[in-house]
């Protein structure tokens, strides 16, 4: 059985929207700081891709977009939802 690229990034989302329930400061930062990290390695592949052609298949690039967006999917949504009013900026 194969998992497909929406599959994963259902399960991304779900994991995070997780993650930011049980604790909205720590899913802040690590959707904040992982969606980040995938950003930056998506740019970094598709600038040496441009540089040099490798063998990587397209599916990397599909995963790593989902990766990269996945949590600022997850932190907009909660952004809206709780209109920005963040408790632990409050503390």
């Amino acid at each position: 059985m194969r998992i497909g690229q929406i599959e994963l990034f259902l399960l991304q989302i779900i994991i995070y929207t997780v993650i930011y329930v049980i604790n909205d400061y720590i899913g802040f930062l690590v959707c904040l700081i992982l969606g980040t990290i995938a950003i930056a390695l998506l740019i970094l592949s598709l600038v040496f891709e441009f540089i040099d052609k490798s063998k990587v298949p397209g599916s990397y690039y599909l995963f790593m977009f989902n990766a990269a967006f996945a949590p600022f999917i997850v932190l907009l949504f909660f952004s809206i939802f709780i209109t920005g009013s963040f408790d632990w900026m409050q503390e």
